[in-house]
């Protein structure tokens, strides 16, 4: 089972802790042989904010994080941390902590002497080493699995070692690079949770990578959303879910059906229904993205009503999500009440509620 995370005021890290500092992406460029993978990077990271990086693989996320921990070479622009210009700082002169994938922990070490690691490269004291490496496993919820080794730990208790070795050196910024992908998913929702609430304890800038929605908007205060080596919008979760700037944000965050309408006069028609737009968009077709929660099953005579077939029901627990397809052939999905039921084939109408939806012209 795992453990409790058991953050207190007397932990010593916690006592320790200090304000996070900003970071800066100023103009980034890296370039792999004659491909550019980031084009002239803008980001701003605040002073003890959790800020995650969210894209499709080879978006550029973990590339941008390898640039900011020192182990790729800038193309062009330059990264600052605390106002100090880094990029031509060796990795070990920049004071992060780093917790990947991996969880890369030395096999014939236990816990204890793991989280010791990066102390004993620092000169520090076996003594004072000890003391500060105890409080970090109380800090990630482990204080009695410091004499275990790798083999004997769980999967999320390993990637628990590997946060309390990036916390033990009190490091300026935490860098995560999609941290609990390789975990099963009631340890990875757990974890990440718990990684949250040490996070606003120590109030240290941290940096998320992950390609999973979910957990980039469950963890984060703000999130960057990449495509193709560009950000294409950085705001908090409840602004992406429900003010994407664009329909690659639209479609990446969450799930949408897209649909053709028809813009003018700072308006969307689709089906006859004229639905308000998140932000202004030139007058003309367009591709709209309506989420499942803002279509509704209807009655036949309901003037907004759109005929459609049921494709798919899928029961999810507390909820049904249903795929339908109209009579013009555009796919719909519908997130609704289990007690709305319906099977595939049924005849059923439709209608979108008219909510500002995203477009892309």
């Amino acid at each position: 089972m795992e453990q409790d995370v058991h953050t207190t005021a007397s932990n010593p890290l916690v006592a320790a802790a200090t304000q996070g500092v900003e970071v800066r992406f100023d103009g980034v460029v890296k370039d792999f042989g004659a491909q550019r993978v980031l084009h002239e990077l803008d980001l701003t990271v605040h002073p003890g904010e959790f800020l995650s990086l969210l894209g499709p693989s080879g978006c550029g996320k973990t590339t941008a994080l390898r640039l900011l921990a020192g182990l790729e070479q800038l193309s062009g622009g330059a990264i600052c941390i605390g106002g100090q210009d880094v990029s031509a700082v060796p990795t070990n002169k920049r004071d992060l902590g780093m917790v990947f994938q991996a969880y890369s922990l030395f096999p014939h070490m236990n816990a204890l002497q793991n989280t010791m690691f990066g102390l004993a490269m620092r000169n520090v004291s076996k003594e004072q080493a000890r003391r500060r490496a105890e409080a970090a496993l109380d800090l990630v919820g482990l204080p009695e699995f410091g004499e275990r080794f790798p083999t004997q730990l769980s999967g999320g208790q390993q990637q628990r070692v590997a946060l309390a070795r990036a916390l033990v050196t009190e490091p300026r910024v935490l860098l995560l690079d999609e941290p609990l992908s390789a975990l099963d998913a009631k340890v990875r929702t757990q974890l990440r949770e718990e990684i949250r609430r040490i996070q606003l304890r120590l109030g240290i800038t941290t940096i998320f990578v992950t390609h999973d929605q979910e957990e980039a908007l469950a963890i984060s205060d703000r999130v960057a959303v990449m495509n193709a080596g560009h950000i294409e919008q950085v705001d908090t979760p409840e602004e992406l879910y429900l003010r994407p700037a664009s329909g690659v944000v639209a479609d990446f965050v969450g799930v949408s059906s897209v649909v053709p309408g028809v813009i003018a006069a700072g308006e969307v028609t689709v089906w006859g229904q004229r639905i308000p737009l998140v932000s202004a968009a030139p007058e003309g077709d367009a591709s709209v993205y309506i989420r499942p929660e803002n279509v509704a099953f209807v009655g036949e005579n309901d003037p907004a009503a759109v005929a459609a077939t049921v494709q798919e029901s899928v029961f999810l627990g507390s909820m049904r999500r249903t795929r339908v397809r109209t009579e013009d052939g555009v796919q719909l999905r519908i997130q609704h009440a289990v007690s709305e039921a319906v099977e595939y084939g049924d005849r059923v109408w439709v209608r979108v509620r008219p909510v500002p939806v995203a477009v892309q012209v």
